[in-house]
């Protein structure tokens, strides 16, 4: 085997390997971590499954959004609505509550916020850019108007408690039943990591095969030119609904693990600076990359939640109230300073660095080292023969 195959089996078998390693770490990790860690990873599994679900939609579509908390809205209280019972929300009103099981409880959740998506979808099949990006904005605006003032549904201004998650009568609580594994005592933080990170798991396999097969090749093409797709016989209009659909769904999914996160879910843990959130998520991983939303996500959310942990052991940072810069500040700076780097030396995201390297090794190895600048090429005539070499090397 010469130097350049077996240099491209080590590419090819690289990236499967690097994965199943990620895996075998987080698998491991509730064995060897406290329950903040846990929580944050909590929370980094359901920023994920979210920056997945904006990224097939904005980074693979095209289609910009500013109404991912809105579906994340509708995700976390539809489960909260579906699985919990109906309570004294106020002392005066009383929110109702379906008492469902709490895994369909979550199906009818994610299918709620793929509806709503649904809905909107046709106005999202007509506008683009800006536009679609003002369009999306006013739903977050009309969710937080319905969170606050349908009191009977929502709870009001003080939201309403997640129902605690159990799956065909295994309880994912501290001590219903009592679990122990190799002496680690698996609580609800531990059994709720293995959820979020199944969850994630097939949420990133789904999004990745899709992208490697037809609609995944519609959906780039149509973000490159819409009537180039359309020339080719895309339903572009089908396909941008669908974008937008499948989007919802996934932030829907997001919204039940924020909600079993946090425990309870209130209107302000959905606004405007959630979507927003999530749109640095998918810039700093990389536009149109699965991977890269997980790694953005992760960065993302995980940041400011360690540096408040650890903000007394950093001597530039103050607890709230103390005055100075504050974790939640300091991260902000941070996210800033990172999009402009990324928009100005990598605007393909982390993810682009590393595709960018091994697109070039591609290149070279389809179409051959690049010529110098004067050089000419060995047969004239391939300059204009439609079928020389350039030209069948791409249509490989």
């Amino acid at each position: 085997m010469s130097d350049s195959n077996r240099r491209t089996d080590l590419r090819r078998y690289a990236g499967p390997a690097l994965i199943a390693v990620v895996l075998l770490v987080l698998v491991a990790l509730p064995f060897y971590v406290g329950e903040f860690w846990l929580h944050v990873g909590l929370v980094v599994f359901a920023a994920g499954v979210g920056a997945i679900g904006l990224n097939l939609l904005t980074g693979t579509t095209g289609q910009l959004s500013l109404a991912h908390a809105f579906f994340l809205a509708i995700g976390a209280y539809g489960y909260a609505v579906f699985g919990s019972q109906t309570y004294d929300a106020s002392g005066t009103t009383v929110a109702k509550g379906f008492d469902l099981p709490p895994l369909l409880a979550m199906a009818l959740a994610v299918l709620l916020a793929g509806f709503a998506g649904l809905l909107f979808s046709p106005i999202a099949g007509r506008l683009r850019g800006i536009y679609l990006g003002l369009a999306s904005l006013s739903l977050v605006f009309i969710g937080q108007h319905i969170l606050r003032n349908v009191d009977t549904i929502t709870g009001g201004e003080h939201g309403r408690p997640a129902a605690p998650f159990s799956l065909f009568g295994f309880h994912f609580a501290d001590d219903d039943p009592a679990l122990t594994v190799l002496g680690i005592t698996f609580g609800q933080a531990e059994r709720l990591w293995y959820l979020g990170l199944v969850l994630l798991a097939l949420s990133y396999v789904f999004a990745r095969n899709m992208l490697r097969g037809r609609p995944g090749l519609a959906m780039q093409t149509i973000r490159d030119s819409e009537i180039a797709a359309a020339t080719m016989g895309v339903n572009v209009q089908r396909y941008k609904a669908a974008a937008f659909v499948l989007s919802s769904m996934y932030a829907g999914l997001a919204g039940v693990l924020t909600a079993l996160s946090l425990d309870q879910v209130e209107p302000d843990q959905f606004s405007l600076v959630l979507s927003i959130t999530y749109l640095v998520m998918i810039v700093i991983g990389g536009l149109g990359s699965v991977p890269g939303a997980v790694v953005g996500a992760a960065f993302v959310t995980a940041l400011p939640l360690v540096l408040s942990q650890y903000a007394d052991s950093i001597g530039f940072l103050s607890q709230s109230g103390q005055g100075g810069v504050g974790p939640g500040e300091f991260s902000n700076y941070v996210y800033g300073g990172l999009v402009i780097l990324v928009i100005i030396l990598a605007p393909g995201g982390l993810a682009g660095l590393f595709r960018g390297r091994t697109g070039r090794a591609a290149r070279t190895r389809a179409l051959g080292p690049e010529p110098a600048p004067d050089a000419a090429p060995a047969n004239p005539n391939d300059m204009h023969d439609p079928t020389g070499p350039a030209s069948s090397a791409i249509s490989k």
